[in-house]
């Protein structure tokens, strides 16, 4: 390893001789060091001799600015005025690509700086008298070698002083920043577009507003969260629509929020007038759509588009709720399940493009969650493109009010992505971005932020008065001209386009949709039927409680077992996971109780021999939060990684685990969108504790549980929550089993609490062996992933099926009282029902609660006498848990009134207590077995 520091490497304090030594050498010559030595020392010496603040912060004077550079320069007496006047040159190309943005002209309404101190001749110790002098310009890489200050002034400032600001000096990856600097100053971000494009624009314009004017003029006061003051989203949207097949994408998947959306529905998506008329008309009715549906500004669509020269790529709107954000890592898994299917490892067929608020970008956390998985590899996606609206305003909130950074789109830099601030009023500069920003994702597979300056023409909504609370701000809105009419005007005066010709178009639009709402009003409207990709045409969307043979011949799942004996050549695993496989192996081939964990890799490995990848993600999921899966393994020595389960046959299915970063909502909100896109493939998302699911509660409340009512999209996503009472406090004991159970209905979700390892095997293995795909939720175990009960045997997983019901063994005759339950509470019953000798209780489990277990239940209680007793026991408190959820459809099903036996209700989960919980625990399961009277007789003795 060399002794010298590498590129990027840090400057410590190990190495000052160094830095000493080839900083004189940098002064003698600044060619002799590399490239990010000679910025180094650039950046130094400004810092050195000019380390003034701006002067409306620092009260420095322009006087105080130049005597201090007059000082510094005179401490340059060995270096030639000429070659300290070319660094000063060489610093301020530096900094205008640097902070040029900071006077960019950006605001349409007006509100730019015009200069900046640090931007200042003054500050590089420059005059005027310095404007006409040639110099080097190498720096600029492109144009003539030598060109006069004046001459580099006026091509820093075109390029990065104009409509657009570029930040892009933070990334930290030279080709990336190269790229960016010969992109845009090859043409000083101004390049001169054909006759045939500007018209295009000009149309694309004048549709977006004329959409939103006919449905303000005619649907006053109705809601639609106009894009009025922003329309230059929708030639941005064309034009990297346009782009896309140019540079190999073939799909595009979009998400957004609520402003703008029906304008991009219809001119982007292309859907019809007479479908977004209908929904504003009285003739609508939610019979129309699949399920409930949802308002107009949330829905999605597909279609796909054939580019001016004929090109196809396929664009779909992905359905989103209004949490704004919530939409972001979805539109990411969805992504990556297309880019599976197609292929497209290398991540550049299919692209996610999202638009954001100014408000909501910096706002919600879950940007941050989502940004912070680009790169990682189980969640790249090969870059995504971020349209942030910028209305400068959020509801009725001032950027000033809602953030602490610059702007909005700092966030983004923490990826070091490039950003580009760009003024929406110039329409042409909007479209030289939006294909910078398609090539630079296509070459360099990272994110790009198009910080799109607008304003909100209207309030937050067409019922809001915008002037209550921003009256100056709106007092200019008002007078400005709208993107329009501005480009129209521009245009006209470049000869590009006549009055009479743009007039005409006018026209034509206003006819369009003033007929396509006749068409509305007075006939039934055929909604364009937005039907399934074809993975999903074997699909059915309706659930049913049939058994599905979900056994695995013996000789299959002992194939299986076997991996956990093979490990590549020179491949040494820990000694305890060696011994902990080998013990494995035996169980399996000598029909041995298996563990959970074990029953969970034969359930995975059956699938994958059968061709079904899978993947897995979770915090710490490759290990298992109980150190219980072991599904990737490390060399002792090396390091290195190694799946077992990819290793079963040389014709498998791909398992994919990963360890997610610590986040929750992202990356549930990430494999959600992944089930939506590949109902082949199953997809599980683990909890490392069952409450961890309380931070991806959104995804859960407005996607996962909803989606096929409001948007008609199904999911096979399988949640594995941690659940079980074990005396280690509230936050590690419940996985809010009673949230799930208030949101079913409709046969959205399915709810399991399983107690045994084979009846898990059979749920995996149902949840992708049946016709239909719905969200699975498993209470999964704690303690029962090693209680020496709670096992299973091969012989439980080579036949049979899912049991929704496990009635127990008792003779029907002899019981009085069933106790219902469910989960871990059952072995703590089975106990004590044997230390006690009790043999009239019955203890039925309920393995899933919903949708509910209707004919199963009914069979169970066709074998015990009418009058039994029936009691539910559960360890939650009573406000919490299955007991609500069972006693309501108890009595309501079966006209039977449950009596509860467990916890109090209590505001939290469980006691912190360890022996507090015990004691509760003992009185649960003492209450719920000795009610009968010979049971108490036999408790008496």
């Amino acid at each position: 390893m060399s002794s010298e520091p590498g590129q990027g490497e840090a400057i410590n304090s190990w190495n000052p001789e160094y830095m000493e030594a080839l900083y004189n050498q940098w002064r003698q010559d600044p060619q002799s060091v590399t490239e990010e030595w000679r910025a180094f020392f650039q950046g130094f010496e400004l810092g050195q001799s000019f380390a003034v603040e701006a002067p409306q912060e620092s009260g420095a004077s322009a006087d105080e600015i130049e005597e201090s550079a007059v000082e510094r320069l005179h401490t340059h007496e060995e270096l030639t005025q000429f070659e300290w006047l070319q660094a000063q040159v060489d610093s301020l190309i530096y900094h205008y690509r640097d902070v040029g943005h900071l006077i960019a002209q950006l605001d349409p309404l007006g509100r730019n700086r015009e200069s900046h101190a640090l931007l200042e001749l003054a500050a590089f110790g420059l005059d005027e008298s310095h404007l006409d002098m040639q110099f080097h310009a190498d720096k600029l890489l492109w144009g003539p070698p030598r060109m006069t200050l004046r001459e580099i002034l006026a091509a820093l400032r075109e390029t990065y002083c104009r409509s657009i600001g570029a930040e892009y000096m933070h990334i930290q990856n030279t080709p990336e920043r190269r790229w960016l600097q010969r992109r845009m100053e090859k043409d000083q971000n101004h390049p001169q577009l054909p006759v045939g494009k500007k018209l295009r624009i000009a149309r694309l314009l004048r549709k977006a507003t004329a959409f939103e004017r006919f449905l303000h003029t005619n649907y006053v006061g109705q809601k639609r969260f106009s894009l009025e003051g922003g329309e230059t989203l929708i030639p941005l949207l064309d034009a990297i629509v346009e782009k896309a097949p140019y540079e190999g994408l073939q799909e595009i998947v979009l998400g957004m929020a609520h402003r703008g959306r029906l304008n991009v529905l219809t001119n982007i998506l292309q859907k019809s007038y007479e479908e977004i008329f209908t929904e504003f008309e009285d003739n609508y009715t939610p019979g129309m759509v699949m399920g409930d549906g949802d308002v107009k500004y949330h829905k999605g669509y597909s279609l796909d588009w054939y580019t001016y020269q004929g090109q196809k790529v396929h664009l779909s709107l992905t359905a989103n709720p209004s949490h704004l954000e919530a939409v972001y890592p979805v539109v990411e898994g969805r992504a990556r399940a297309k880019q599976r299917i197609l292929g497209d490892f290398e991540r550049t067929k299919v692209m996610p493009l999202l638009i954001h608020g100014d408000a909501a970008f910096p706002g919600q956390g879950i940007v941050a969650e989502t940004l912070n998985l680009s790169q990682l590899v189980g969640y790249r996606t090969g870059g995504s493109i971020h349209i942030i609206v910028n209305n400068q305003i959020g509801f009725t909130t001032l950027p000033e009010d809602a953030r602490s950074m610059a702007y909005c789109t700092d966030v983004a830099k923490s990826i070091q992505a490039p950003i580009f601030h760009v003024n929406a009023d110039d329409p042409e500069a909007v479209i030289h971005i939006a294909e910078i920003a398609v090539e630079f994702r296509q070459k360099f597979q990272k994110d790009v932020v198009i910080d799109l300056y607008c304003y909100r023409r209207l309030g937050h909504n067409e019922g809001d008065e915008p002037s209550f609370t921003q009256p100056k701000l709106y007092e200019m809105i008002n007078s400005h001209q709208t993107t329009q009419e501005i480009y129209m005007e521009k245009l006209i005066a470049d000869g590009v386009a006549t009055r009479e010709m743009l007039d005409e178009m006018s026209q034509e639009l206003d006819k369009y949709l003033s007929d396509a709402q006749g068409r509305a009003k007075n006939q039934q409207v055929v909604f364009a039927q937005q039907s399934l990709r074809d993975e999903w045409k074997d699909m059915q969307p309706i659930y049913t409680h049939d058994a599905v043979e979900t056994g695995v011949p013996r000789e299959r799942l002992v194939e299986v077992a076997e991996i956990w004996d093979r490990f590549p050549d020179g491949f040494e695993p820990n000694r305890k996971i060696r011994r902990l496989f080998g013990k494995r192996v035996e169980a399996v081939r000598n029909n041995e109780p298996l563990d959970w964990a074990t029953a969970e890799s034969l359930a995975f490995g059956s699938l994958l021999i059968e061709g079904t990848p899978l993947r897995l993600s979770g915090q710490d999921s490759r290990r298992g939060t109980f150190s219980q899966r072991h599904a990737a393994v490390w060399d002792s020595s090396s390091g290195e990684m190694y799946i077992p389960l990819n290793n079963i046959a040389a014709e498998q299915g791909r398992f994919c685990v990963y360890d997610s970063p610590l986040s929750e909502a992202a990356v549930l909100g990430f494999d959600y969108g992944y089930s939506l896109g590949n109902p082949d493939m199953m997809i599980l998302w683990e909890a490392q504790f069952g409450d961890f699911a309380n931070g991806g509660q959104t995804i859960i409340d407005q996607f996962i549980v909803s989606s096929e009512s409001k948007w008609g999209r199904f999911s096979g996503l399988t949640m594995l929550l941690p659940h079980g009472y074990e005396g280690q406090g509230p936050e590690h004991s419940s996985a809010w089993l009673e949230r799930f159970l208030q949101m079913c209905a409709q046969d959205n979700i399915q709810v399991c609490n399983i107690s045994t390892p084979a009846q898990y095997f059979h749920a995996l293995r149902r949840q992708m062996r049946r016709n239909f795909r719905k969200p699975l939720i498993i209470m999964a175990p704690k303690s029962l992933l090693r209680h020496p009960r709670a096992t299973s045997r091969i012989d439980d997983m080579a036949e049979g099926h899912f049991r929704e019901v496990l009635d127990d063994d008792r003779d029907p005759k002899k019981v009085q009282r069933i106790v219902m339950c469910s989960g871990k509470v059952y072995y703590d019953l089975l106990e004590y029902r044997e230390q006690e000798n009790i043999d009239d209780v019955a203890i039925v489990r309920v393995e899933q609660f919903y949708p509910f277990a209707e004919n199963g239940l009914a069979a169970m209680m066709d074998r015990y006498r009418k009058k039994v007793e029936f009691v539910w026991c559960q360890e939650e408190p009573k406000n919490r848990g299955g007991w609500t959820f069972m006693s309501q459809r108890m009595q309501e099903h079966f006209d039977i009134r449950l009596r509860y036996v467990g916890r109090s209700s209590a505001a939290s989960p469980a006691t912190g207590s360890l022996h507090r919980h015990r004691q509760e625990q003992d009185e649960i399961v003492r209450t719920a077995m000795q009610m009968s009277k010979k049971a108490l007789a036999t408790s008496a003795k």
